[in-house]
């Protein structure tokens, strides 16, 4: 039973690493964190508000929503930076965000990790195709083969997940002590789904192995009694 399900879970996987690495600039619902600024007046009853997410790619702002007397009107326009592998933050981000330190939060070096994003997503799909094989039956034990190389992959590619998992986790945490230390409370982190998304992928791509394995058991007891 748990082999049948090995497909099915490498497919689920894949479609959540690769929506992880279609996020922003691409898919911009989808962010490994957000960084929102707020300033408000009291004597003019104003306030301002302005959010930044990064994604593997790139990074988009959302604009500056103002509120005048419950008056709300759009006067900075979204913006959001062109995919490429390995970014920094700008002088337009910092200041869109009205801070002065922001360009420093992060070096292109870092954010060219995140290039293992589609790498994990290119051996799931390898991993998915091999484990399908594995629904083939005969008295022979025909499925012992494909099993064992999902397997093997599939032991690979949850590992480099799992390391992109722990890389996702290091960006934000780092940017987070950044923004804590340089922006005086200006700026508030939150993490993004992405982050939950490739962790949820590490786990069924290891619980896809345990299928894996009993597909090699499988064709080793049919290989048995024949």
């Amino acid at each position: 039973m748990l082999a049948l399900l090995t497909p099915v879970l490498l497919f689920i996987a894949f479609l959540l690493l690769l929506l992880v690495t279609l996020s922003v600039p691409i898919i911009k619902t989808i962010y490994l964190f957000s960084l929102s600024a707020q300033a408000s007046s009291s004597l003019l009853h104003s306030s301002a508000s302005v959010s930044f997410r990064g994604g593997v790619f790139g990074w988009c702002t959302s604009g500056a929503d103002v509120s005048l007397v419950s008056i709300i009107n759009e006067n900075t326009p979204a913006e959001c930076s062109k995919p490429h592998l390995g970014y920094s933050f700008d002088s337009t981000v910092a200041t869109a965000l009205h801070v002065d330190k922001f360009e420093n939060l992060i070096s292109k070096s870092l954010t060219a990790a995140l290039a293992l994003h589609p790498l994990v997503v290119a051996l799931t799909f390898v991993t998915l195709l091999i484990s399908l094989f594995m629904l083939r039956r005969g008295s022979n034990g025909t499925s012992r083969l494909p099993s064992l190389l999902a397997l093997i992959m599939g032991v690979l590619t949850a590992s480099l997940t799992t390391i992109v998992f722990i890389i996702d986790v290091a960006l934000v945490a780092l940017v987070r002590k950044h923004v804590h230390n340089d922006t005086d409370g200006v700026l508030t982190l939150n993490w993004g789904n992405a982050v939950w998304l490739t962790l949820t992928a590490a786990i069924l791509l290891w619980i896809a192995n345990v299928g894996s394995i009993a597909g090699c058991l499988g064709g080793n007891r049919r290989r048995t009694y024949v």
